[in-house]
């Protein structure tokens, strides 16, 4: 794929691909650092939790296919919103 606002890959990073099961040609390093951790159960991602409590999302592929993470962004913005909201008040 071709980079873009919505794909970009970091084929030098020691890492890559930091998911397995995805095809290194469309893996999308755009949400290295997910947008949608601080959701915990309600980002939809496959997941789980460790013995201390932090979130594990080393199964995680969703937001590593393509550019289809972007769509999932945006349609979890509105919970993403509301916790900023939340927060402000």
């Amino acid at each position: 794929m071709k980079a873009s606002s919505s794909f970009f890959q970091n084929r030098d990073c020691e890492h890559f691909p930091c998911h397995a099961g995805v095809d290194p040609e469309t893996f999308n390093c755009l949400f290295c650092y997910c947008p949608l951790y601080a959701l915990g159960d309600a980002c939809g991602g496959d997941f789980r939790y460790s013995k201390s409590g932090a979130k594990d999302c080393t199964l995680c592929t969703v937001m590593h296919v393509g550019d289809a993470g972007v769509g999932i962004v945006k349609e979890k913005f509105p919970l993403l919103k509301e916790m900023a909201r939340q927060k402000d008040e």
